[in-house]
């Protein structure tokens, strides 16, 4: 007799491998296909959701070939696709087969669900068990990292699943033979098809969950505000160890919220107003308040899914043995797929809905805030008694999965190495400035690496990032600064932009006194902008470092941004030596260049122009900038050739007075 907690393994196994390619189809969609911008807004939307929309045939499929057959052959494509993502070159390549693999997993679930009517168990060990291994990556995916560890624990995994979604019996209901009951669909006491309520969340869980309440990025992100003392308002610093503490109990408490029994009040009021005050914080865009957005969002994500498992006490499958006794038959399993496929559309719209506000420019703080109320209406009005508490095998392996989170606090911390000392009075510095598009390369991968090797290679003593990502679902979740700044040995200065978690940077290896951001205003522009100045100790004397990414409006120039900037630049430096630079976005002849120079900024990079920068496979526009205070000598300017975002780097010595 197969173990009847099999299909809970089962689900787990698969919602972590579907996140893993979840986490490569997002940012392909954007940096392959959209090309960083350059394909409309419309027509990417549309291809994205194109896929989502194709899976609501699923269900059709199943009802004709039956609910096993299906899943399996679901679940070796995306497991085939899951391996192949890890070995692809990229590029196109990459983009179609994590399109399949997204189709595929979709079948999967609607398959699943024909037969599982309750996924909640499976689903939060799935999202604790993803969320466990991101945080112990460093936030950094497993798709993306090859090598004998890489590969091995992909290969383990994959098995794993399929091992699991082979061994799940087939289940799926049928007629009760000579049986003259009628057939009715079993349902929940909450009334309609058992199962179906916890289905259709199932989509707008992974949303929650991969933007805020168990990604363990923005937990890194807003925990490093912390660390903002009133020399630092509103940036973020690197935070010590403790950091890592929290992603761990927190994972833990989702578990206890979402596998046990809550007392009606509790589930009633408490879970659902705690997830909606997490997604308006969230939905605030204040820094520092990302961390109790993030605390309360887990709470009550676990909460109000466990509000939804209502379905059948007896096991988590449908069985047919069980409906033959009764005289009755689950009608309920085509519900429950339309209901899974339907859950993971409303994922799709969410996703693309808040991420072309960035592209179009509108508010989307309405996206989070409307899915938590999805969920948590869906608590509110859920029975009056919520399911049984889990049996005593999942309490005990609850208990063993608390334990070992609590045990991994001080794994999930790796201590950056101390970088070389710098010269405590260095005649110069070598500064480089760079957009790494939240970390991928031209080629749609995710290669810190690369992207390291491209600014180690000028050997610099101050780096200034533009795009800097640290937690976006889009972009897979990863705190890319904290994963390049570690590759670096280089401590940071992070600066909001669009959002918390995402903006600008200074990484230095000279002490940094103080600094200090300006939201610059928009002017049209859809995505947000700030100049962030800090104050570094060169042995005695202090330099005034100032990054930037400007974002011009639509078929403008950003003539108003650069002149907010140069003046906040000018007064930041207050008579102090100064360097500027970033993706500013416009071209030395144009408008917005010559407000850095009316200023009374130098130009650094003039010795070595024509300095094309973008794209980095074909420069023809130089975009990419340094600008200095008079009295500082410039030498040594170069644009070195890498694919590792789809800028090129720009490097320069700055000689000190």
């Amino acid at each position: 007799m197969r173990h009847r907690h099999l299909p809970t393994v089962a689900l787990a196994l698969g919602v972590v491998v579907l996140l893993d390619v979840l986490r490569v189809w997002l940012p392909s969609i954007i940096t392959i296909f959209g090309r960083a911008a350059e394909t409309p807004a419309e027509l990417l939307g549309a291809f994205a959701l194109g896929w989502f929309v194709l899976a609501l045939a699923a269900p059709v499929l199943v009802r004709r070939l039956g609910a096993r057959p299906v899943r399996l052959v679901a679940a070796g494509l995306l497991a085939a696709v899951r391996l192949a993502l890890t070995a692809a070159p990229g590029g196109r390549v990459q983009l179609w087969l994590a399109c399949a693999g997204l189709l595929a997993g979709l079948v999967w679930l609607a398959a699943t669900a024909a037969t599982v009517v309750r996924p909640v168990p499976g689903l939060a060990f799935g999202l604790a068990g993803a969320a466990v291994g991101h945080a112990l990556l460093g936030t950094e995916d497993l798709v993306w990292r090859g090598g004998v560890l890489g590969w091995t624990v992909s290969v383990l995994l994959v098995l794993a699943f399929l091992a699991a979604s082979a061994a799940t019996g087939d289940r799926s209901p049928g007629p009760a033979h000579g049986s003259s009951a009628p057939d009715r669909p079993a349902a929940d006491p909450g009334g309609g098809p058992t199962g179906v309520r916890a289905w259709l969340l199932v989509g707008p869980a992974l949303l929650v969950s991969g933007q805020l309440a168990l990604a363990p990025a923005v937990w890194n992100a807003s925990y490093s505000y912390g660390y903002g003392t009133s020399d630092f308002p509103g940036l973020a610093l690197p935070p010590d160890g403790s950091a890592s503490v929290i992603p761990a109990l927190a994972i833990g408490l989702f578990l206890a919220a979402a596998l046990t029994r809550p007392p009606a009040r509790l589930g009633r009021v408490v879970w659902p107003a705690a997830l909606l005050a997490g997604a308006v914080l969230f939905a605030a865009d204040r820094p520092n308040w990302l961390g109790w957005a993030y605390l309360l969002a887990v709470l009550g994500l676990g909460g109000c899914l466990a509000r939804t498992d209502t379905g059948r006490t007896q096991g988590a499958v449908t069985d047919p043995a069980a409906d033959r006794a009764t005289g009755r038959r689950d009608t309920g399993a085509a519900q429950r797929g339309w209901a899974a496929v339907g859950g993971m559309l409303l994922f799709a719209v969410g996703c693309v809905a808040y991420y072309a506000a960035y592209d179009l420019g509108y508010p989307n703080g309405w996206v989070p805030v409307g899915t938590a109320g999805l969920i948590a209406v869906s608590a509110v009005t859920g029975p009056a008694q919520a399911a049984p508490a889990l049996t005593g095998y999942a309490r005990s392996l609850t208990a063993v999965a608390l334990a070992a989170l609590a045990g991994l606090a001080g794994v999930l911390h790796r201590p950056e190495h101390p970088a070389t000392p710098p010269d405590p009075r260095p005649a110069a510095v070598r500064v480089v400035a760079y957009n790494i598009r939240m970390g991928f390369g031209l080629d749609g991968r995710l290669d810190l690496d690369a992207l390291a090797r491209a600014v180690d290679g000028s050997g610099p003593d101050v780096v200034l990032l533009s795009e800097v990502d640290r937690g976006w679902l889009l972009n897979g979740g990863h705190d890319t600064l904290a994963l390049l700044a570690g590759r670096l040995r280089m401590p940071y200065v992070f600066a909001p932009a669009a959002d918390p978690v995402w903006g600008d940077a200074v990484l230095s290896r000279f002490p940094v006194r103080a600094g200090e951001t300006r939201p610059l205003a928009a002017h049209g522009a859809p995505t947000g902008a700030q100049a962030l100045g800090v104050t570094l100790d060169l042995g005695g004397r202090e330099l005034a470092v100032v990054a930037t990414h400007l974002q011009p409006p639509p078929g403008q120039g950003p003539v108003a941004q650069a002149r907010e900037v140069a003046a906040f630049a000018t007064r930041y430096a207050a008579g102090r030596p100064l360097v500027l630079g970033g993706d500013l976005n416009t071209e030395p002849a144009d408008p917005a260049f010559a407000e850095f120079t009316r200023a009374g900024l130098v130009d650094a990079l003039a010795a070595a122009r024509p300095l094309r920068t973008s794209p980095a496979d074909d420069p023809r526009t130089q975009i990419d900038h340094v600008f200095v205070s008079p009295g500082l000598t410039a030498s040594g300017a170069t644009a070195p050739r890498s694919a590792a975002s789809d800028h090129l780097p720009v490097a320069v010595t700055i000689a000190l007075p």
